[in-house]
């Protein structure tokens, strides 16, 4: 799958899997965008795809301000003439209930994981449709088709970044727009090293969420990247309101069942 002549925005670009996409894409040929909030890790990524021979800039924004991540896009497409897909990876948990969570908890979470990626789109559909289509893939969760506890804000993000991603799809089909999400299970990004750090003892969430697979182990961000990357790729050209989950087995199986080795 090459991407020859295409520029692609990934928001959330500096880290995880985002910046996985960026690398994946730029080895790959295509001019990439790095829409991100760390101005740091985004300068780090963006120079190590340029060291690499690749196309790259980067846009410290906040995705949660339209005019910040409609300038990038702008820019961008001043840079590179053209944009052809939107990947969004740009995405933070925090934790709670209906009744424990903040509303500034809650604006948080909804302005990064929702609004950051409603934003995006509509900053780069003008850019699709001049380019006579393209494709748009956000990065939701296992946690937008089934939940855990304490986490009301995050699966409530991400559970409305599927019905975005098949608004999107229905709305532009016929400008040969395509809209799909992917639904990762457990990957070892910074943000689960996070959630770790949360526990008294780091070590026991590794190991809870390695069981959790069927598979047993958690995702290096390459392998979920790889699932983004042909979605935005014209390979999925028949692809679009879809939801591909990259879990490792996990929606699979039945609760509650232990697990047994084969006979």
């Amino acid at each position: 799958m090459r991407f020859d002549g295409k520029t692609v925005v990934v928001t959330g670009g500096a880290l995880g899997i985002g910046q996985a996409a960026c690398e994946i894409l730029a080895e790959r040929g295509a001019s990439v965008a790095i829409l991100d909030w760390d101005e740091k890790a985004g300068a780090e990524t963006c120079e190590k795809i340029k060291q690499a021979g690749g196309k790259a800039i980067f846009e410290q924004v906040n995705v949660a301000d339209f005019e910040q991540v409609g300038n990038a896009v702008e820019r961008a497409a001043r840079t590179f003439g053209a944009i052809h897909s939107l990947v969004v990876s740009a995405g933070i948990q925090r934790y709670g209930t209906a009744v424990t969570t903040s509303e500034k908890q809650w604006n948080e979470v909804l302005d990064v994981n929702l609004k950051g990626a409603w934003n995006a789109a509509r900053a780069v559909i003008p850019f699709l449709r001049e380019a006579g289509g393209g494709a748009i893939v956000n990065v939701s969760s296992v946690q937008a088709l089934a939940s855990q506890q304490n986490v009301l804000a995050y699966t409530i993000s991400k559970h409305g970044l599927l019905g975005l991603t098949r608004s999107i799809a229905m709305d532009f089909a016929r400008e040969n727009i395509r809209a799909n999400a992917v639904c990762p299970g457990t990957v070892d990004t910074p943000m689960l090293k996070w959630a770790a750090s949360l526990d008294p003892n780091p070590q026991s969430v590794y190991d809870a969420c390695r069981a959790m697979h069927p598979l047993g182990r958690i995702a290096a961000p390459r392998e979920i990247a790889e699932v983004v990357v042909f979605l935005a790729h014209e390979s999925a050209s028949f692809v679009t309101g879809s939801v591909w989950t990259a879990d490792g087995g996990l929606l699979t199986q039945i609760g509650g069942v232990p697990q047994t080795d084969a006979i």
